[in-house]
């Protein structure tokens, strides 16, 4: 199964959350705390052990929620105090359990190079 989720916008939230969280209690959240329209974008949150993800976005007619949980590591997100705004192929990295900020400085190198 293939699921499509385009938006210009993709954003880590900067904290863990409470994962008994419903998809209109993580759209709740993008309104009150991130201050987005649920809409607009593409949101990740993640558990405290970094394990687990939810990805809110809207896909055609309505809202989705994607949830992954990694067998085993960690998610690379950490906890700051800005929105995180991550592209296509970071979330990529993200959502195979990669270290996408490494990623994406030894690519930006490569690149430099060329």
């Amino acid at each position: 199964m293939k699921i499509y989720l385009q938006a210009d916008k993709i954003f880590i939230a900067n904290k863990a959350i409470d994962f008994r969280k419903s998809l209109d209690g993580l759209c709740a959240l993008i309104s009150e705390d991130i201050q987005e329209n649920p809409a607009e974008g593409i949101y990740i949150f993640y558990n405290r052990s970094r394990n687990r993800l939810k990805i809110i976005g809207r896909h055609n007619n309505g809202f989705i929620m994607i949830y992954k949980r990694l067998d085993e590591g960690k998610f690379f997100v950490e906890q700051n105090n800005d929105k995180v705004h991550i592209n296509r192929q970071q979330l990529d990295w993200l959502l195979l359990g990669a270290n996408w900020k490494l990623l994406s400085e030894s690519k930006c190198k490569f690149h430099t190079y060329l």
